[in-house]
């Protein structure tokens, strides 16, 4: 995205919703079914009950099955860089980090230590096709979502970072805009985000159509008909 701006009242929805909620909502914004800028993967949430975490992407690329070939100071010197390009991200920044020892991943990035130092720079949260670790003991109010949990950090190091990731069959170019949550993420469209709260409000208006009449006492196939009629309707 080219402004690195969010609107307040759009973060505080997109953080009150799921991300299958803003999927569906994309293809409500885009007119059409087929949208597919999304994780193909099962993943895990370190605090599931946190809300959906939204930022503008801040992308590194990270192995940790052996060590980096290069020199000390070269590995230094890039980890440090790292970290500044993280505490100059656009606000909200979300990391999103992507191990190229995938399915193969065996080295924890993200722990007790990194959720701490990456909170405290003001990154939102991280996604990640790697390892978590250190349950329980992760920055609170940090969520990271994973591929996998494990005990080891290995020979864990940064190979590059602001470069276009891939992240479950997800890419993501650095700045885009990304919702994440236990169900996976998505890439949020920027020709979509300035009629998403419109579009948002659209889709549970119509799922309101079924949800409500398959609530209330009675409810039979009539009823069911009826209500599947008028959410038919309302998608014209």
């Amino acid at each position: 995205m080219n402004t690195k701006t969010l609107d307040p009242s759009l973060l505080d929805l997109l953080r009150s919703v799921d991300t299958p909620t803003v999927c569906n909502a994309i293809e409500v914004a885009q007119g059409r079914r087929g949208f597919d800028r999304f994780t193909r993967r099962t993943v895990l949430a370190a605090h599931p009950g946190l809300a959906p975490i939204v930022g503008f992407a801040r992308t590194a690329r990270i192995r940790a099955r052996t060590p980096s070939g290069d020199a000390a100071e070269t590995v230094r010197a890039r980890r440090m860089a790292y970290y500044k390009y993280m505490a100059e991200a656009p606000r909200p920044a979300l990391a999103v980090i992507e191990d190229l020892d995938f399915p193969d991943c065996v080295g924890a990035y993200w722990g007790e230590i990194n959720t701490e130092v990456h909170k405290g720079l003001g990154v939102s949260g991280a996604l990640t096709n790697g390892v978590m670790r250190d349950l329980g003991d992760m920055a609170a109010d940090f969520q990271v979502i994973a591929g996998s949990v494990g005990p080891s950090h290995g020979f864990v190091h940064v190979v590059d970072f602001d470069e276009r990731v891939n992240v479950f069959g997800l890419e993501v170019a650095p700045g885009e805009l990304v919702h994440a949550d236990r169900h996976g993420a998505v890439v949020v469209p920027n020709e979509t985000i300035p009629v998403l709260a419109r579009s948002i409000a659209k889709l549970q208006a119509s799922e309101r159509l079924i949800l409500d009449p398959a609530r209330r006492p009675g409810f039979d196939f009539a009823a069911f008909e009826a209500a599947w009629a008028a959410f038919e309707r309302s998608r014209i």
